[in-house]
């Protein structure tokens, strides 16, 4: 089985306002603004003939005996995605199955979808009609895979009306077309818009899907025998790829499978028209080959972009409820959200990267949006002028519709403004000038980043009374007379013929994957001798914001004996709103971002020695960010409007800083003094607690200068500087100390921030001590000895520790046997009989 699908496209300048009238009657009203949230008030969509240039295309599907079905229904949804995903209103698209004929009453070729223009009515016929491809009529088409005549079915309704007359009647045309047998099957009234129909420059275009190799063994109309039939069927296939080079329509070819004939698919490609929408390496008619069906709608919708000079971004896939993700680049201005559903049931939710919900008809912030195929297996959104970025899908199926996984692609194309620099602006016959070209897309946005036109090639065509056109290529790379390599600003030299007399005309053609150029032309005139007027104008390269206002200065010499009225003009050069890619033609597209206003736009040049004038630039707030776009222009309105002067605006354009972004360096130096600060305090704390830790203290209890137990404070003892302990005195054995839990009968030790030690008695006041003095307690006494105090050889003095009452312990003691060698050591650590140990320590 095989499928092919002609795309063809011509661009066309006549109907354009004709086709914008048709599309606005055609179109409806627009969605309800309430459907989405926050949704503010935009001006119309750029007009029809301001999108991307359209195409003529045929999908031809094979139906041939040897598909299974499941190979048909990824047919089906390859062809959907095609008709689905055209990103052009202006273009056409039918949808034609094919087979053989081998018994009366068979035809080799099946018109579905008739050649029907692909607007928003369009979208929703090509959408019902398409789903017949999955429904095999063994009663009309035969079993086998007559090329030829799926190749002269196409060929015919993509020619049809070509002379220029009105192409509706022919686009719902299903009658017979040759010996290709009735082709009905599909209602008629196919478009519903009939700019650019049947225009002959509108490229032609047909894709080619099959599993399988030429099979007309069993079709009488090509021979008595097989043998025969054969013959005739490869020499009838030559014919009509013949027949396709003349009429100029190409032929991209898409097998899959094990049983394809590479060598005839290439043939095919090679034999009809071999024209190709830019000079972009690709983008010549060329076979291309699958492993099976599963992967056709990936390379289909592929093969279409690069045949329409169009670029396709790979998103995610997932099964629902899921949200799927895809990027769209600043460079694009033209484009189709294509959600491959398989299931009719799968609903669609759409989110732009700023994470709003957009409509799917109707206008929103700057762009267009229109939806078709929600009721079919591929849904897509149209999008004029869409906000570059990561776009987010969401997917949503009831219960038993979940099990398919969804895939989201978007297919694009930026269709760039130039704007053309030419110094000088009025050149000599003879002399050299330089031109200058800078990009940017109909949202006003520059193109800044070299990647976004990788590939890109730039050419600027001189033209003229009194010389033949010449051409240059532009470049980019930073010699001379280009200034800087990589700030996509494209730079050459020519030299104006000598034999240029009046008006010259300078129009540049880029060619890049995924974008075309609008190639409107700078117009200008030669300058006989020196002038008697001049004027350079040049604008402060600044970093300002929406709002902002930019001074200009414009430097004259008047030579003349006469005053002379100049004017300043955004845009064109002749002050205009719409050529050259300025301001002007964002605003006329109804896309964000208003013209800049020029205070004075006009100064009156007196007679006399050179002179300066200064004027302003005021930026409206919903001035796009980045670099501003446009080219500044001064004319003579004295001597019909004849260019003086162009400079581009060197301004970039940042978001208004907010508060965070002016007060953010103030906020974090005093979060840090507030940390210093802190960290200060918790040191400071730190020492404190450190000077106030007892652990490590010793505690000795004595009696009579012998030493029954000793208590040492470990870590983690004493909180807040205090330790509390009790002499226990067991029935029958010595005195011993305990760590006391609570301060019911307990005794008190503990330190200052200052490290001083305090004593305060069970029943008694707290007073001072020093480490290693012993104090009254009970009928025994307590020594501290510190960390840091030395062991002693004696006892000191007693501290007399206030009891209540008022009254005092007795007086200072020696220790009995402090002067006896034979008495123990009371430096040393010993346990009383009975024990003394805490347990819990």
């Amino acid at each position: 089985m095989h499928v092919t699908v002609m795309l063809t496209r011509h661009s066309r300048r006549r109907g354009a306002l004709f086709l914008a009238g048709a599309l606005l009657a055609l179109a409806g009203p627009l969605g309800n603004p309430a459907a989405v949230a926050r949704a503010p008030l935009a001006a119309p969509a750029v007009p029809a003939a301001e999108g991307a240039d359209p195409i003529d295309f045929a999908v031809v599907v094979d139906q041939s005996e040897s598909l299974a079905d499941e190979d048909l229904a990824r047919e089906t949804e390859a062809a959907a995605l095609l008709s689905q995903g055209e990103i052009s209103e202006r273009s056409r698209a039918a949808v034609i199955g094919f087979g053989s004929s081998e018994k009366p009453g068979q035809s080799p070729v099946r018109e579905v979808c008739p050649l029907t223009v692909v607007d928003a009515a369009g979208r929703g016929r090509l959408s019902d009609c398409v789903k017949q491809l999955a429904r095999r009529d063994r009663d009309r088409v035969g079993p086998g895979t007559d090329f030829p005549a799926a190749i002269r079915q196409a060929v015919a309704r993509l020619t049809e009306n070509t002379d220029g007359t009105d192409g509706a009647d022919g686009a719902g045309s299903t009658g017979n077309t040759g010996s290709t047998g009735n082709t009905g099957g599909a209602d008629g009234g196919a478009g519903s818009g009939v700019a650019d129909a049947g225009n002959a420059k509108t490229p032609k275009v047909i894709f080619l899907l099959t599993d399988g190799r030429l099979d007309v063994a069993d079709s009488p109309e090509y021979g008595a025998d097989p043998a025969s039939r054969r013959a005739n069927g490869e020499k009838r296939l030559e014919e009509e790829l013949a027949r396709a080079r003349e009429a100029g329509v190409q032929i991209w070819p898409l097998g899959f499978g094990d049983e394809i004939d590479r060598a005839a698919l290439a043939a095919m490609a090679d034999g009809g028209y071999r024209g190709a929408c830019s000079d972009v390496p690709g983008s010549v008619p060329r076979m291309r080959v699958v492993a099976d069906s599963a992967g056709i709608d990936k390379a289909l919708q592929e093969t279409f972009a690069a045949a329409r000079c169009a670029r396709v971004s790979e998103g995610t896939v997932g099964k629902p409820p899921a949200d799927l993700y895809v990027t769209i680049p600043p460079i694009a201005t033209d484009g189709s959200l294509t959600v491959s559903k398989h299931d009719p049931k799968v609903r669609v939710t759409y989110y732009d990267p700023q994470e709003r919900k957009v409509p799917t008809h109707g206008d929103f912030d700057g762009s267009a949006f229109e939806v078709s195929g929600e009721d079919g297996p591929v849904e897509a959104l149209r999008v004029k002028n869409p906000l570059p970025g990561r776009w987010r899908v969401h997917v949503e199926a009831p219960e038993g519709h979940r099990d398919r996984e969804v895939a989201v692609r978007a297919i694009w194309q930026g269709r760039l403004s130039s704007a053309v620099l030419l110094d000088p602006v009025a050149p000599r016959p003879g002399q050299e000038a330089v031109v200058e070209v800078r990009m940017q897309t109909r949202r006003g946005v520059v193109i800044s980043d070299p990647r976004q036109l990788a590939g890109v090639t730039v050419d600027a065509r001189l033209s003229g009374a009194g010389f033949a056109p010449v051409s240059v290529r532009l470049a980019d790379d930073g010699k001379a007379p280009d200034r800087k390599a990589g700030d996509v600003r494209f730079t050459g030299t020519f030299t104006v013929p000598s034999g240029a007399t009046g008006d010259l005309e300078i129009v540049t053609e880029m060619a890049a994957p995924g974008v075309t150029s609008d190639r409107r032309p700078f117009h200008t005139a030669v300058t006989e001798g020196t002038p008697l007027l001049s004027a350079q104008v040049s604008v402060e390269r600044v970093t300002v914001h929406p709002g902002d206002t930019v001074r200009g200065f414009l430097d004259i010499t008047n030579d003349d004996g006469a005053p002379h009225t100049l004017r300043l003009g955004l845009g064109d050069e002749r002050g205009g709103t719409g050529g050259q890619g300025g301001p002007g033609a964002a605003k006329a597209a109804g896309v964000p971002g208003s013209v800049p206003a020029i205070a004075p736009a006009t100064v009156v040049a007196k007679p006399g020695p050179a002179t300066r004038a200064e004027f302003t630039l005021t930026l409206p707030p919903d001035t796009p960010l980045g670099e501003l776009g446009g080219l500044l222009t001064v004319v003579d309105t004295t001597r019909g409007d004849r260019v003086l002067d162009t400079s581009f605006l060197d301004v970039l354009v940042e978001a208004r800083p907010t508060w965070w972004d002016l007060w953010w360096a103030y906020v974090v130096g005093g979060a840090l003094v507030l940390l210093a600060a802190a960290a200060v305090v918790g040191v400071r704390l730190a020492a404190r607690r450190r000077r106030q830790d007892l652990a490590g203290v010793r505690i000795e209890l004595l009696k009579d200068g012998r030493l029954l137990d000793t208590l040492t404070v470990r870590t983690g003892q004493s909180a807040g500087g205090e330790f509390l302990f009790s002499v226990e005195e067991p029935r029958g054995a010595a005195p011993t100390l305990r760590r006391a839990r609570g301060a019911g009968a307990a005794h008190r030790l503990r330190r200052t921030g200052s490290g001083e030690l305090l004593f305060r008695p069970h029943r008694g006041r707290e007073a001072p001590i020093r480490a290693g003095e012993p104090v009254e307690v009970e009928e025994c006494e307590v020594v501290v000895r510190d960390g840091s105090s030395p062991g002693r050889s004696r006892l000191r003095p007693r501290t007399r520790i206030p009891r209540p009452g008022g009254r005092t312990t007795p007086g200072p003691r020696t220790a009995p046997g402090a002067d006896d060698p034979a008495a123990p050591d009371p430096t040393t650590t010993t346990t009383a009989p009975g024990g003394g140990w805490d347990p819990d320590f």
